[in-house]
């Protein structure tokens, strides 16, 4: 097996530039490399963080969302009982095709239009809570500020942060260093926790572009250590890591009611992203990983698979630029922030569904109704019975 990875997956032509072997890659008591192995440590490191965020959002976020005043006050309406969709709800799927709808509607005897309203009403049920929200966004608040922090720490002091040709100065012979070991092994465990509790958080319109983009993350980040590209990954890890912690913080506000605090965060967030991942990412990152890299050494396949996964953060970037510019310009025509363009809100309700909610409803109170109308109808009648029995002595004097 060993032979075989050495064979196909660890060939030098993947992983070196040109001229470059393993042997040029010895390690030595004073020289450190990264070495694949070390990314082991990354799983037993995200369940970790999962643990650690149980804590936090139970210890430390949802008493804070009660000081804050975050209220779990809106209540969906509830769909009405049915054995048959529930049980094909949570085992087969919450959205069903057009066939499966038709097949419900025999099994149920109710119309396709009833069944698709009792999916809709079902859905909206297993929306998240605000304090579930909240206790989300603070978490990732809280990771993404200091992870900020400490890249800033690590890379403020480095010649590459201030001049990216940097990068690439005795590439790939450049030694690891620890405070490079740990930020990339910390901001890699993150990402491997965020992937492995996506099905449990809560979903937004762009879940699955948030799945590609978990595992572009990985991919790159887990590519970029084995091939010692470590110098231009902590520079990709800071300039993302420098709009996330004010996108939660905004959310946090927004979840607490604070749409003052919450407009004017969304604004200095929309400023810092347009300017880091549209301006700093390409101009910086991009163009130092697509031509200076060739002034040192001539393109292998790690440089096209870098590259390529730089790419797909970016256009990733452009399609959340897009979503953030229709948020600014509902706020230039209606004023405010309205929400979140990503946020998993209850599903839109036209005119007609609104009358199917008025059904519903109507529907409900009438089973109610029937189901105390015998009742109703007894106590009327022994109320008669007992009127007339009362009252017949008081007649018969006048009758006679």
């Amino acid at each position: 097996m060993e032979s075989l990875l050495d064979r196909w997956l660890w060939r030098q032509e993947y992983w070196l530039p040109p001229g470059v072997t393993w042997a040029d890659m010895v390690e030595t008591e004073s020289v450190q490399y990264p070495q694949p192995r070390d990314l082991l440590i990354t799983l037993p490191l995200s369940l970790v963080f999962i643990a650690a965020r149980y804590g936090f959002e139970r210890l430390v976020a949802l008493p804070l969302s009660r000081k804050m005043g975050v209220r779990d006050t809106t209540r969906p309406v509830l769909a009405v009982q049915n054995v048959t969709l529930e049980v094909f709800y949570k085992q087969q799927s919450r959205s069903p095709s057009q066939s499966q709808f038709h097949s419900l509607s025999k099994q149920c005897d109710l119309s396709q239009r009833q069944i698709e309203r009792w999916f809709r009403l079902r859905r909206n049920q297993d929306r998240p809570s605000n304090s579930k929200k909240f206790c989300e966004a603070c978490w990732r608040f809280t990771f993404y500020m200091i992870a900020f922090l400490a890249g800033l720490a690590v890379l403020v002091d480095k010649p590459w942060f201030w001049d990216p040709s940097e990068c690439w100065v005795g590439y790939p012979q450049q030694p690891l260093q620890t405070s490079q070991y740990w930020y990339y092994m910390t901001e890699l465990a993150f990402y491997w926790s965020l992937l492995l509790r996506v099905s449990f958080d809560v979903k937004r319109k762009d879940f699955k572009e948030q799945v590609i983009h978990h595992i572009a993350t990985i991919f790159l980040m887990g590519f970029s250590y084995c091939a010692n590209y470590i110098r231009v990954g902590t520079l990709v890890l800071l300039v993302h890591d420098a709009s996330d912690y004010l996108l939660e913080s905004a959310k946090m506000f927004n979840y607490a009611g604070w749409r003052r605090v919450c407009d004017s965060l969304f604004f200095v967030f929309t400023a810092v992203f347009l300017v880091t991942r549209l301006v700093v990412f390409p101009v910086k990152v991009l163009y130092t990983t697509w031509y200076l890299s060739m002034e040192n050494f001539q393109p292998f396949f790690g440089y096209y698979f870098f590259n390529a996964l730089l790419l797909v953060l970016q256009l990733l970037h452009v399609f959340w630029a897009l979503l953030i510019l229709r948020m600014v310009w509902k706020f230039v025509v209606q004023g405010r922030v309205e929400r979140d363009e990503r946020s998993d809100e209850e599903e839109n309700h036209t005119e007609e569904e609104e009358e199917e909610e008025e059904e519903t409803r109507w529907e409900r109170r009438k089973c109610t109704f029937d189901s105390k109308l015998p009742s109703l109808a007894n106590n009327c009648v022994l109320n008669n019975l007992t009127n007339q029995r009362n009252g017949a002595p008081s007649r018969q004097p006048k009758a006679r």
